[in-house]
């Protein structure tokens, strides 16, 4: 048993206790784990390993938020979502969050500020976010990954629960980010 370090209680934890690499490629890699329960059994689970996501938007006076409305062809689902991408090896998350909000919107964004770390799908997958914002930037011409959504729009905060409830919203971390702005700049 493992004492939890911030409830004082105890808790069984899973081990793995090694991984074999099934299929990889340059933006994924898929491991299969042994790994051992709390109980001695044994079970083999797939991890999947990615690099970090940088994320960004960028928030105005008025409040709005600078989205991307694109398709996932994965889901077969339309929605508002905002800039990211994979970080290079050794490269700064920050100046990853604001290259790909330069690229995917054609605006260069001001200082970035880290909002929020998430790990979408901690059961499965390494994937980590750092989600970075900031409250100014400048028109520098069309997006040169254009192709990556239908349109760009300033969006309102006070509208991001209704997308939300709506699913037009769908991306985890996109909620997240945009309801913590919501209630940063809004209360």
């Amino acid at each position: 048993m493992t004492k939890y370090p911030t409830r004082g209680v105890s808790v069984s934890v899973w081990r793995n206790l090694g991984e074999r690499t099934v299929y990889e490629n340059r933006w994924v890699t898929v491991n299969m784990a042994d790994v051992e329960l709390p109980d001695g059994r044994h079970l083999d689970h797939t991890v999947i390993r990615l690099r970090p996501v940088a994320v960004a938007t960028v928030v105005n006076e008025a409040n709005e938020a600078l989205l991307l409305w694109r398709h996932r062809f994965i889901t077969g689902a339309w929605g508002w979502e905002l800039p990211s991408g994979g970080t290079g090896e050794g490269e700064d998350p920050a100046a990853a969050a604001a290259r790909e909000f330069e690229e995917e919107t054609g605006w260069r964004p001001g200082p970035m500020r880290l909002l929020m770390a998430v790990d979408p799908m901690p059961g499965i997958s390494t994937s980590h976010h750092r989600v970075y914002w900031s409250d100014q930037a400048e028109h520098v011409g069309d997006p040169r990954d254009a192709f990556e959504s239908a349109r760009r729009e300033w969006v309102p905060l006070t509208r991001v629960p209704e997308l939300i409830t709506r699913g037009e919203i769908r991306s985890a971390n996109a909620a997240a980010a945009l309801l913590m702005l919501h209630h940063l700049r809004l209360g």
